[in-house]
């Protein structure tokens, strides 16, 4: 293991996710800085890394660098190269540790959430809710709502002055669990959904907090608030629709702030999704935009240079920002590059400090298992919003699946 770059002309193998121009961005910056490394950059939907990174990392042209769905299979089969070395020798231990905990698996695939590093974040995304300002205007929305009852009389209100209330996409994977775990992280102890997305023993997505965020939903959907067609709108489709005034509310990260701030300049506004009770503290969806090294990687070495360069270089942290839209990590005595005033990338770079702050991020449930996204909160929460699931129906189906993956 080195922590030199060394001079001789290589190329890394990059697998990243399509529609998001961050890691091809950073890849390139790192290229006119070190002009002896090229990147091969291959693209696909995320649903199809989550399919083919097994099989891929396991071949003879492993990547070097790979955008990870969850890391826990991988961490089992051997896949994924284990980072406490470069941890060490880049002295990545003068990171928060909140920022990497997401990153860490214990021997043998589990718990999450401790034992080793296996990947680091190209950004730490925040999510929480953007809203279209005029149509807010519209509403008499005149700040953020402040707490879950306050946002539910702005769905009314929107539903009454013919303003569709949220636009959020739900065909291919499940763009309703945004706010579905956004409500399950006010009705409930967050560290409970942590210790199940962790596979922590004896850890249920069956309790009271889903429940009622499932009912919550139900009751959305029923009342109109969500798309009628949201089953058929991808998430490409929910952008393009927002953008043209499709919607007051949208749940979604901080990775579409530059892009809105473009489409919709000076129209935009962002917030953390409040608590139940005012001045309650923030939860959020945070996690880092996760990429690992294969274990079968053939410049390993190169690999952990560019992920450490990216954490610690002011240009790469710029890129961060500006492209990806989310807070670069890193040290904390290293400055976070300043958005213009007025953006929404000014606001969710805020929010992201905020929650930090707040010591209130919480992984995807969607991130528990490899498959249970595509197994059963997608098909799950598609019948429920269609009215073909009830609420205790859906979580006990979600706890079902993920018994049955935790037992292979």
């Amino acid at each position: 293991m080195s922590t030199e770059l060394g001079s001789e002309p290589i190329t890394l193998e990059m697998y990243a996710e399509t529609g998001f121009p961050l890691a091809r961005a950073l890849a390139d910056e790192f290229s006119k800085q070190y002009p002896q490394v090229k990147f091969n950059v291959r693209e696909d939907q995320f649903t199809v890394i989550v399919e083919n990174a097994p099989r891929v990392m396991a071949s003879d042209n492993a990547p070097d660098i790979i955008r990870l769905p969850t890391m826990v299979d991988l961490v089992k089969d051997g896949l994924l190269k284990n980072l406490d070395p470069y941890f060490t020798a880049y002295g990545w231990d003068k990171f928060p540790a909140s920022q990497l905990v997401q990153l860490r698996v214990a021997e043998g695939g589990r718990p999450r959430g401790s034992g080793s590093l296996y990947a680091m974040g190209l950004g730490y995304s925040v999510t929480g809710v953007f809203y279209d300002k005029q149509l807010a205007q519209k509403v008499g929305m005149t700040q953020p709502p402040a707490t879950v009852a306050e946002f539910e009389a702005l769905l009314a209100k929107a539903k009454a002055a013919n303003v569709p209330p949220i636009m959020q996409f739900n065909k291919n994977t499940a763009g309703i669990n945004f706010p579905h775990q956004a409500l399950q992280n006010q009705f409930g102890d967050p560290a409970q959904i942590a210790d199940w997305i962790f596979q922590k023993p004896g850890a249920t997505f069956d309790t009271p907090a889903a429940l009622k965020a499932t009912q919550t939903i139900q009751k959305w959907a029923q009342a109109g608030y969500f798309p009628k067609d949201a089953n058929a709108i991808d998430y490409t489709a929910m952008m393009g629709q927002f953008q043209k005034g499709g919607g007051l509310f949208m749940f979604n990260g901080d990775w579409e702030s530059a892009n809105l701030d473009k489409s919709m300049p000076g129209n935009v506004g962002f917030f953390l999704f409040p608590g139940e009770t005012a001045g309650a503290k923030h939860v959020a969806m945070s996690a880092p935009n996760t990429f690992g090294v294969s274990a079968k990687a053939k410049h390993p070495d190169a690999a952990a240079f560019f992920l450490n360069w990216l954490h610690t270089n002011d240009k790469a942290r710029e890129i961060t920002v500006k492209v990806g839209g989310s807070s670069p990590g890193g040290p904390p005595d290293l400055t976070v590059p300043p958005a213009a005033d007025g953006t929404v990338l000014a606001q969710t770079l805020k929010a992201s400090q905020q929650l930090g702050a707040e010591n209130g991020a919480v992984d995807f449930t969607a991130n528990a298992t490899g498959a249970i996204f595509a197994s059963a909160i997608t098909p799950e929460m598609q019948k429920l919003v269609a009215g073909q699931q009830t609420p205790e129906g859906y979580v006990k189906a979600v706890q079902t699946e993920y018994e049955k993956e935790l037992s292979q």
